[in-house]
């Protein structure tokens, strides 16, 4: 049986930037799109602010569906790992690998 990955990161929010479609060299979809994510977080006995912008990446033909339902302004929660964005750029710029993607209600 194989081991379940522990390190996993869930994070819910807009989608500010219209999901875009393409496929690979290999023939794998890859969908990628722009999550932000507006919240407040407890830190040191307050609360904090929080607002990020964190691209995604949903690959194979299991989420081309789900991946393409949601559009720009739609909230959805996405949960997977997190990856350097490539391997070209000298900055270390993370893209979070989505596993599961949910749309969220209003």
């Amino acid at each position: 049986m194989a081991a379940q990955p522990v390190n996993r990161l869930a994070i819910a929010g807009r989608i500010c930037t219209e999901p875009d479609t393409r496929v690979s060299p290999a023939g794998v979809p890859i969908t990628r799109f722009t999550l932000e994510h507006e919240s407040q977080q407890p830190e040191a006995g307050g609360n904090r602010q929080v607002r990020c912008r964190i691209r995604v990446v949903a690959a194979g033909p299991e989420w081309q569906q789900v991946a393409q339902q949601p559009r720009n302004g739609d909230r959805i929660r996405v949960e997977g790992f997190v990856s350097q964005a490539g391997y070209r750029s000298a900055e270390f710029s993370l893209v979070l690998h989505a596993q599961r993607i949910e749309v969220l209600d209003d």
